[in-house]
């Protein structure tokens, strides 16, 4: 789940991703300004949910359509995104989990787009 704090006419803007195991990357499912923005962000931490801000990213995800998958220019960006927050689960939970070795193993099976 991503979010911008505002865009350019001071509307709030979300994007919520899916990502399952097997699917070759995450999708868009949830996207909007404003109020729909807001929901999507109150759904998303009420359901334990990480919401990660980053305008840039936010932004370039809302050019991709609903239940599309986010476009290879962008894998890197939400693979290291995803890393965190397995990284965080694990922490959380007590599991070892080595952020690193978990980044740098997937960093080669990505395009460099």
């Amino acid at each position: 789940m991503a979010r911008s704090p505002k865009v350019e006419d001071g509307r709030k803007s979300a994007v919520a991703l899916a990502y399952r195991e097997g699917q070759r990357s995450p999708t868009v499912v949830a996207k909007g300004y404003g109020q729909l923005a807001e929901r999507i962000i109150d759904r998303a931490k009420d359901a334990g949910v990480f919401v990660h801000d980053s305008p840039e990213l936010v932004s370039l995800l809302m050019q991709v359509d609903l239940d599309q998958h986010i476009p290879e220019e962008l894998y890197r960006a939400v693979a290291e995104i995803l890393a965190f927050v397995y990284f965080l689960e694990n922490k959380a939970t007590g599991a070892d989990f080595e952020f690193e070795s978990w980044l740098a193993g997937r960093r080669n099976s990505l395009p460099s787009g």
